[in-house]
């Protein structure tokens, strides 16, 4: 006969083998997916906070420093400078987070586009290998866009406007000998040798400034200008991040 200790045994043994029993009926299939998706959904939404905080100090930085730049003919051109290396580290940081953002939104819209749609609404041509889709990604989670291509994304959606007005900025900055100071009207400079002195960087000289800056928005340009080489979501509806 057995010990005590061994039917004991036996019987959280038992109780172990069905705890780790998978969900068997649909009702239970059912729920389970829905405590999923709710738990994707929710690191999704931190994810995107998170997006949007970045673009807020960016927004910030950007309305700041031109408050500073431009309130008085004293401040230096070098600060709208400053402002669009720190903008650049914030694109950087933001294209980051987009990368692990796009993960889960993947994951979400999977389920949204192949299940939930097809309850509400049956489509003889709807995908069935959802599940295997979200289930590897689970199992081996991978980005789906390349640092490239988030910083594309993050760049044509909110950040061009940001380096436009910066670059405008900046450019009245170098060309504008008062800046409406002590009741005197705003003068246009009236060359270019006024516009490459006060282009001047510490030991960098004013015409090498200008230059650099015309390499670093024209790259900006043909950076955003470039085709998406992957469409991804794009493929599934107007709306996306």
């Amino acid at each position: 006969m057995k010990s005590e200790q061994e039917r004991t045994s036996s019987v959280l043994e038992g109780e172990a083998a069905r705890a780790l029993l998978l969900p068997g009926t649909p009702g239970e299939i059912t729920n389970t997916l829905s405590h999923y998706y709710r738990g994707e959904l929710g690191r999704m939404t931190s994810w995107r906070d998170r997006i949007d905080r970045t673009s807020n100090w960016a927004i910030t930085v950007v309305a700041a420093l031109l408050s500073v730049s431009l309130s008085t003919p004293t401040s230096h051109h070098g600060v709208l400078l400053f402002g669009m290396m720190l903008v650049t580290l914030l694109l950087i940081i933001e294209a980051r987070r987009y990368r692990f953002f796009d993960i889960y939104r993947a994951r979400i819209r999977q389920i949204e586009r192949s299940y939930f749609a097809q309850i509400l609404a049956p489509d003889a041509g709807g995908g069935r290998e959802w599940a295997a889709v979200v289930a590897s990604s689970l199992r081996k989670p991978r980005f789906l866009l390349s640092y490239r291509d988030a910083m594309h994304r993050r760049l044509k959606r909110n950040y061009v406007w940001m380096y436009s007005i910066l670059f405008l900025a900046w450019c009245l900055k170098i060309s504008t000998p008062k800046l409406q100071t002590e009741g005197m009207p705003a003068l246009q400079a009236q060359s270019w040798t006024y516009v490459i002195d006060n282009a001047v960087l510490g030991p960098i000289p004013g015409l090498a400034v200008i230059v650099i800056v015309a390499v670093f928005y024209l790259g900006i340009l043909c950076f955003a200008l470039s085709p998406v080489r992957d469409q991804g979501e794009f493929g599934h509806g107007e709306a996306h991040v």
